[in-house]
């Protein structure tokens, strides 16, 4: 079984419009899924419900994670899990430096998997691993000093995002369109975070509505998700499809006219 599995999800809004209608899907290490779109089509709500966000509801179905069922557990307990969600649109929070978010979600995580003891990580083993991995996304120094997204361009939001990854490592990262508002250069070092990240100890799940960041990620699942719902699953070779001939052949009343 995939260490993120999902059982005929259906998630609704909270005024009860549903948005994914049953979707079946199993995410496990050393693997990269992704799923395509067209927008609307209830891809972002997707990547919400797994986190837990709370203005959208698992109204059926389960979410199972590493073999136990996560569905009523908040976003903070998945986090600790080792679940990751890297935003399409990251909000900025003044008054907290990039710094001191990365420590307190480190410490955080590493607490629930002490037993619910302090373990915080030492300063210099933090401070180290973060240059380290900062010169490797290539993300300026002076960032880690600034509050978090708080003027930050859309390139570097999104490298932060991915430094967040490649700090917390998480077991299985979702990326909802982490590719959009990115320039070339910006996307390949976003993309080449992700692949040094993915192997025996970490899967993705990259939701996009382009094929261009699969040019960079490579998928071994390829899945596309049209009004809720998953309507075709294939290899690397799908996404090429979709850039050829776009979402129509997908989208019912279109794929008949």
């Amino acid at each position: 079984m995939g260490l993120l599995k999902l059982e005929n999800l259906h998630v609704a809004l909270e005024d009860g419009t549903e948005i994914v209608k049953g979707v079946d899907l199993e995410v496990d290490t050393n693997e990269v899924h992704a799923i395509m779109g067209p927008n609307g089509s209830g891809k972002s709500t997707l990547a919400y419900a797994l986190m837990g966000h709370p203005a959208y509801e698992i109204t059926e179905g389960r979410l199972l994670f590493d073999g136990d069922d996560v569905t009523e557990l908040g976003a903070d307990e998945r986090a600790q899990r080792g679940l990751f969600l890297a935003f399409q649109y990251p909000h900025a929070i003044p008054g907290v430096t990039v710094t001191s978010f990365l420590r307190s979600a480190i410490n955080a995580v590493r607490k629930a998997r002490n037993g619910g003891t302090d373990d915080p990580i030492a300063i210099p083993e933090f401070r180290k691993e973060l240059l380290a991995q900062m010169d490797r996304l290539k993300v300026s120094r002076e960032l880690a000093s600034r509050y978090l997204n708080e003027g930050f361009s859309g390139g570097e939001k999104k490298r932060v995002e991915i430094l967040q990854m490649a700090m917390l490592k998480p077991r299985i990262a979702v990326l909802d369109e982490t590719d959009s508002g990115l320039d070339i250069d910006a996307l390949r070092v976003v993309a080449s975070g992700v692949n040094e990240l993915v192997g025996p100890e970490m899967g993705a799940l990259v939701i996009t509505h382009y094929q261009r960041i699969l040019n960079y990620v490579k998928p071994d699942h390829v899945h596309v998700f049209v009004d809720g719902r998953i309507v075709e699953s294939g290899g690397p070779e799908l996404a090429e499809k979709l850039e050829a001939e776009g979402y129509d052949p997908f989208i019912p009343a279109k794929a008949e006219a």
